[in-house]
This record gives structure tokens, C-alpha cells and sequence, in this order.
């Protein structure tokens, strides 16, 4: 696997800062409603795989970011494809553009998608092992979400998240 050349977060600064490259987060939209960096436009990785994806600008190379650095990594083929030109990552991701001292945005912090399924199908596995105690037939909700997650897991298709994104906290 070959990976993009790295760049540091204060030499991307300043490069941002004259206009010579442009920044490219890839991480998913809650990470970034917490925290972004300002200027760099959001594309995340899951998005990038099936969809358009941004290009490199006529004298503007990409220089892609994560929170830590191994989504831009393990994703080098995908990105520099992506780029369809001059293509860096920046060392260390979001947290070394924080440990550096550079200027971001702070929003909310919400829990990710993946965490709240997490919570949700063990929270309710767990019902059902405990109802089950009381009244035998609960024990079908834990075999019930063990399917569902099997289910998610070989088509990538999960329901449960289709219902926790239309809750409001995640509006």
C-alpha cells in the first residue's frame, strides 16, 4: 500500500493561509459538529467511496485530514485517486492541528453513530436477557437484535441506525 506523502499541521496552516493548498477532512459530520478546523471543506470517507469526491484545484493540491491520522493512511490508495492530482496528508490529523495550538471550531460533541447502536443494541440485548428472568418469551428480543446486527453486519444495512438518526440529538 502506498501512502500519501505527509505534511505537518503547521505547515499546512501555512499554506492555507497563502492559498496554496486546500484542506479536506474526511472524518464523518458528527466528529466535525464537535470539532473543525476552519477553512477545510468536509468530505467525509464514507461518502467519498460511493460519491463524487473532491478534486485537486488548478495550482491547489489536497492535503487530507482525520482526527488521528490512520483513516488518511489506510485510505492513501482511495485519496490520492480522489485528488486526481497533487495529494499530502497532514501528520497526526485534527489532534495535531489541536496540540499545535491552531485555531478551530468548537461545537457540540455528540456521540457517534457507531457508539449509539453500540449503546442501543447492547441496552436492549440486555433486556431481554434480564426480561427473560421474569417472563421467559423476552428472551426473543436478544435473539432478535443479534439478528439485526448479523443482519447489518453482512449487508450494511442497519435499521437500528435509521431510527437513532431521526432522533433529536441527532438533528
Amino acid at each position: 500500500m502506498t501512502e500519501l506523502p505527509k505534511m505537518s499541521a503547521q505547515e499546512v496552516a501555512r499554506r492555507m493561509e497563502a492559498g496554496t493548498i486546500r484542506l479536506v477532512d474526511i472524518r464523518e459530520p458528527e466528529e466535525v459538529a464537535a470539532l473543525r478546523v476552519p477553512g477545510a471543506t468536509v468530505a467525509p470517507l464514507s461518502v467519498i467511496r460511493w460519491a463524487a469526491s473532491p478534486k485537486a484545484e488548478e495550482g491547489k493540491p489536497v492535503v487530507f485530514c482525520c482526527r488521528s491520522g490512520r483513516r488518511t493512511t489506510e485510505g492513501s490508495a482511495l485519496l490520492a485517486e480522489a485528488a486526481g492530482g497533487p495529494a499530502w496528508q497532514m501528520e497526526g490529523g485534527v489532534n495535531a492541528w489541536v496540540q499545535a495550538g491552531l485555531p478551530v471550531e468548537r461545537g457540540k460533541k455528540t456521540l457517534s453513530m457507531q457508539r449509539q447502536i453500540q449503546i442501543g443494541a447492547g441496552g436492549l440485548s440486555l433486556l431481554g436477557l434480564l426480561g427473560s428472568l421474569v417472563w421467559a418469551p423476552a428472551i426473543w428480543l436478544t435473539v432478535f437484535v443479534a439478528a439485526g446486527l448479523t443482519f447489518a453486519g453482512l449487508t450494511g444495512f442497519c435499521g437500528l441506525a435509521l431510527i437513532l438518526k431521526r432522533m433529536p440529538w441527532n438533528r
